[in-house]
């Protein structure tokens, strides 16, 4: 492979942060046409998508100075944007969360996010967002984005290509590791089926887990009613196993659905499921009914499940 030079490499990059920060509209006074600047937004982002983190925690993790991020939680705590609670573990550490009044500030800010950048991608056709999504993810291989928080994989929205996988890869392993014929399989199409027709970006949403091009896992969360969610298909690969990668994809479906307005999620699975279930109740779902059925095997126990948010 030819050889870059440095100071070519350098120019590129800076050339390629001017263009994109004009593109994306981040050197306007307020971002989002919000009073927020660019890293208020991020800090509000960042708050909206984690349980409870520390102050030093966020410093930390966006590489801010602690002083700065200080004082900008501070200006948000006179705002009542955030609350603070001390930490159970050690009372000195306070831990920081949106209060109702920041989740409702900040959602509209969220949504203009994603629509600022629907546009931006609108008259792109699929295979060229496809090739924009793969540089993208190369971008944050190689400069070790994968490695910030410590997760070997990243998480995207699905594309086209992965509801075959999912299809797939359930009727395969559900087969291999239970003995589920192929009426199953016929189930999880017909949910993708359903999802693909009908999705509503604003209150369901599908995450792909992906590490170097290779899928590891998938989980979607679907509107059932105005106030419930479900959800549906979550799956690890094997290879996965053990990464807490099921966590972190319940765990999503839960911030997403705070985020968009849902007061409970439900879930249907079968009690064989048993590394599901410990993800469940970790999580903090009841087991609300128990019935048998024989849908795609024999003697098998569906269970359903909900979190009240």
């Amino acid at each position: 492979m030819e050889q870059v030079p440095v100071e070519q490499t350098i120019e590129a990059v800076r050339g390629f942060n001017r263009f994109y920060t004009r593109k994306i509209g981040v050197l306007q006074e307020g971002h989002l046409d919000s009073p927020f600047s660019l890293t208020e937004v991020r800090v509000l982002y960042e708050l909206a998508h984690r349980e409870r983190p520390a102050a030093a925690e966020l410093a930390q993790d966006l590489g801010l100075d602690p002083g700065y991020l200080s004082r900008m939680l501070s200006s948000f705590e006179r705002r009542g944007l955030i609350e603070k609670k001390p930490s159970a573990q050690d009372a000195r550490r306070s831990l920081l969360s949106l209060t109702a009044e920041g989740r409702a500030t900040f959602a509209p800010l969220d949504v203009k996010a994603r629509e600022n950048i629907e546009r931006l991608l609108g008259e792109l056709a699929p295979a060229a967002r496809g090739r924009l999504i793969a540089s993208m993810q190369s971008i944050e291989r190689l400069l070790g984005a994968a490695n910030d928080n410590g997760e070997p994989y990243v998480l995207r929205n699905h594309r086209p290509g992965d509801m075959g996988w999912v299809v797939h890869r359930h009727g395969v392993l559900y087969a291999q590791e239970y003995g589920w014929d192929e009426r199953f399989e016929a189930l999880v199409a017909r949910i993708v089926a359903d999802f693909i027709q009908h999705e509503d970006p604003e209150r369901e949403r599908c995450w792909i887990a992906e590490k170097d091009g290779e899928i590891l896992g998938s989980v979607f969360l679907v509107k059932k009613s105005k106030t419930v969610a479900k959800l549906r298909l979550l799956l690890v690969e094997p290879s996965a196993r053990g990464l807490g990668l099921g966590s972190r994809l319940v765990q999503e479906c839960e911030r997403f659905a705070r985020q968009a307005g849902y007061k409970k999620i439900m879930l249907w699975t079968n009690n064989v499921l048993h590394a599901a279930r410990r993800i469940y109740e970790r999580a903090g779902y009841r087991l609300v009914r128990e019935e048998p059925h024989d849908m795609f095997g024999e003697g098998l126990i569906g269970q359903t499940w909900e979190l009240t948010l």
